[in-house]
């Protein structure tokens, strides 16, 4: 059986190299690519089963390459002749078998063969795709590699050249193995997300327990502002950038995420939302990875829009501005949701609970931000509580109360609470949700006792 292939090559070889192809017994040409956009949309239509990529192809990247894996699709690497940093990038984007351009019929067959031996994409590139699929997408490929004309012998591990060894799951390795990720996110109309997830990271940050505070908000990154962060390159952009380059690792991470206290490191946002682009959800994922390899928590502040319909815009596989939020929702091992404490607020975060369930199972804690009497009247803790309680079947809920003069001084500074304001009455909500989060008991606040208001205001 012959698989139907696609080309995406540059024009200098592609002639010569679709001729050699058409020469295989193993492989049949069904389309000529002529740009990677091209080439994807094929890909999501099922045309083909084989991909022939080369490295000096427009707009290319590790995203598109874990794309193509994604739909099923076998990826042949191709370059210039001696062009060793162009081989190794295929191959740090995971393609598993890379040849030259100028490569003859022997050498090509034997590419081929290798790359059906193998018999299917990455493993942690197949996931989304059901048993069905892979038996008969499997045993076409070991059809078509039993009438290769040139039969290849691989050396032992040869197969898996190239290929990213999967990271066991936290199940496999036990709690503490990697760190945790905890993703605050709230519904529409500011309720106070980047200022828990900053005092919430703050909280937690300890020189011996170091947190990562990333903004993956592509609506209004405000995480930066908030710290006096200068981000003119956003942290979070080039992270992406190197994580579809494949030379993402802890210590490059570390050189992205300056310390701007200590224990905490920050990935700045995108200071412009029309950048939303640059937040690919492969490449977060890839981001998110080192992430828990680096640091014991993560704290993420995502955007408020949880729908997933870009596509519907577009004839091929589509950017999705709200990806960055779902990828941080899908990554979470546990979701802060915020809500502010007035009536229009609390009605938005009932209706989000019920968004929410939809798109994340992790573990959710729910904190009222900007509590007081004047939005809900006397005694505003009984108030809100009974209201989640009757509307959301919320019966546990963290409470923070209202000082707009202590996150306004702390603003003003570029400071945390923490820092700027250690007495502040929210402090005493927001450490409570930390110790939620953590699991453990938080050193003493500096400046004396908190404030306790919220059950009085």
């Amino acid at each position: 059986m012959s698989l139907p292939l696609l080309t995406a090559v540059t024009p200098r070889f592609e002639a010569e190299l679709v001729t050699k192809l058409g020469s295989s017994r193993s492989v049949h040409v069904v389309r000529r690519c002529a740009d990677l956009a091209e080439l994807l949309g094929a890909a999501a239509a099922g045309v083909g089963r084989v991909a022939v990529v080369s490295a000096e192809l427009r707009g290319l990247e590790r995203s598109a390459i874990r794309e193509l894996h994604e739909r099923d699709l076998l990826v042949l690497g191709v370059h210039r002749p001696g062009d060793e940093p162009g081989e190794r990038m295929l191959r740090r984007w995971s393609v598993p078998v890379v040849v030259p351009a100028d490569a003859d019929q022997a050498q090509l067959d034997a590419a081929l063969a290798e790359l059906l031996d193998a018999g299917h994409a990455p493993d942690d590139a197949t996931a989304d795709h059901t048993t069905a699929d892979h038996t008969t997408g499997d045993q076409d490929v070991r059809e078509a590699a039993d009438e290769v004309t040139t039969p290849h012998t691989a050396a032992p591990g040869d197969g898996a050249r190239g290929r990213p060894e999967r990271t066991p799951s936290r199940s496999q390795e036990g709690p503490d193995a990697e760190g945790r990720v905890v993703a605050v996110w709230g519904p529409v109309g500011a309720p106070g997300r980047s200022t828990v997830a900053v005092n919430l990271a703050a909280e937690l940050a300890e020189p011996g327990q170091p947190v990562i505070l990333a903004d993956l908000d592509t609506y209004g990154a405000s995480v930066a502002q908030l710290l006096a962060v200068l981000d003119e390159a956003p942290g979070v952009a080039a992270a992406a950038r190197a994580a579809d380059q494949g030379n993402l690792n802890p210590a490059v991470l570390s050189t992205m995420a300056p310390e701007v206290a200590p224990g905490l490191r920050v990935l700045t946002g995108m200071p412009r939302p029309d950048r939303w682009t640059e937040l690919r959800e492969h490449a977060l994922a890839d981001v998110l990875a080192a992430c828990v390899q680096s640091v014991p928590l993560t704290v993420l502040d995502t955007g408020f829009c949880l729908e997933a319909d870009e596509e519907l815009s577009f004839d091929t596989a589509a950017p999705r501005r709200n990806g960055a939020t779902l990828a941080a929702l899908e990554a979470a091992d546990e979701v802060v949701v915020v809500g502010a404490a007035d009536p229009v607020s609390l009605q938005r975060l009932v209706r989000g609970l019920d968004q929410l369930a939809e798109v994340t199972d992790a573990r959710t804690t729910v904190a009222v931000n900007r509590l007081r009497a004047g939005a809900v009247g006397r005694d505003p803790t009984r108030r809100v509580r009974e209201a989640l309680e009757r509307f959301a079947g919320v019966t546990d809920v963290v409470l923070v109360a209202d000082d707009q003069s202590g996150v306004d001084a702390a603003v003003l500074a570029g400071q945390t609470l923490r820092e700027a304001r250690p007495s502040s009455p929210a402090r005493a909500g927001l450490r409570e949700l930390a110790t939620r989060v953590s699991g453990r008991v938080l050193t003493p606040p500096r400046g004396g006792r908190l404030a306790r208001r919220t059950g009085s205001i």
